[in-house]
């Protein structure tokens, strides 16, 4: 006689998919507590479901956080349609750079209905067949593959076009530190692109530019006026890479921290994303305690 299958220990099984699911959720929300947020639900319903019936744990799960992604989007857009200033997904700080989603196809992603982030990132980032995508977001496997169609041509423009060398990276976000602050800033447009695009996000409660800064007088012009007003001299923390892009964590004289990240291409800087907004910094504050 065949027995039941035993049922997968609950915390276990969902604790070792954990990252993975962790990642999913960031990169749908581009938000970590949002993220964390979403696990946590996620992981109630897998404990009070009869995991005895379900055979991959994995895609269950997936498929779980999908959905509740899905859901949370719905009202997550509204809430950044009426955003104070230029929106930047939360900074994850890491020590080698993640180029599978970096912080301008983050961006990119704010494009897409969140269907089409959905069947994009399942299927082109993380490999989930058109098959499992549609059981995960309720579209029969067609309408999946137009998605994920039409996700990819809004998005190609930002997708990482080669590997970002860890040692020249840092070398290039330790130039920018060093040029952006101080006497260094007599060098820092030699560092820029002459289209170099300047994102800062305080999310109306802290200081920040108003609007996206485009080419390389306009972001020194800011410069010199930032450094102008500057009480004390901003702390570095730590180099590491900004959601995928090469960057470094500071606490500024408010004692608050702040993150910047930078888009390098042809030994230039391209694009800079400062991220001011203290609801978005909490997660790397607990971080370093």
């Amino acid at each position: 006689m065949t027995g039941t299958a035993p049922a997968f220990d609950a915390t276990g099984t969902f604790d070792a998919h954990r990252p993975g699911l962790l990642r999913v959720a960031y990169r749908m929300l581009g938000s970590m507590a949002d993220a964390e947020d979403v696990l946590q639900e996620a992981y109630i319903r897998w404990a009070e479901t009869d995991r005895a019936a379900v055979s991959i744990p994995a895609a269950f799960l997936r498929r779980v956080v999908t959905r509740l992604c899905l859901d949370h989007l719905k009202s997550a857009r509204v809430r950044r349609e009426t955003y104070t200033g230029p929106w930047l997904p939360e900074p994850v700080v890491e020590e080698e750079p993640v180029e599978d989603v970096t912080l301008p196809l983050l961006l990119a992603l704010e494009r897409l209905s969140p269907l089409e982030r959905a069947a994009f990132l399942l299927h082109d980032v993380f490999g989930e067949s058109f098959e499992d995508i549609a059981a995960a977001i309720g579209r029969d496997t067609a309408a999946c593959r137009q998605l994920a169609s039409r996700a990819r041509a809004n998005v190609r423009s930002e997708r990482p076009r080669f590997a970002v060398d860890r040692a020249h990276g840092m070398a290039i976000a330790d130039a920018f530190f060093q040029a952006s602050r101080g006497e260094g800033l007599a060098n820092l447009g030699a560092l820029l692109a002459e289209d170099v695009r300047f994102h800062s996000d305080g999310g109306g409660k802290r200081p920040a530019v108003a609007r996206v800064l485009e080419g390389a007088d306009e972001v020194v012009r800011a410069h010199l006026a930032l450094e102008r007003l500057r009480r004390a001299p901003s702390a570095l923390v730590r180099y590491g890479f900004v959601n995928g892009l090469p960057g470094f964590v500071t606490r500024e004289p408010d004692g608050i921290l702040q993150t910047t990240a930078l888009l390098v291409e042809d030994g230039l800087i391209r694009a800079i994303y400062v991220t001011r907004n203290p609801d978005k910094l909490r997660h790397l504050e607990d971080s370093l305690h």
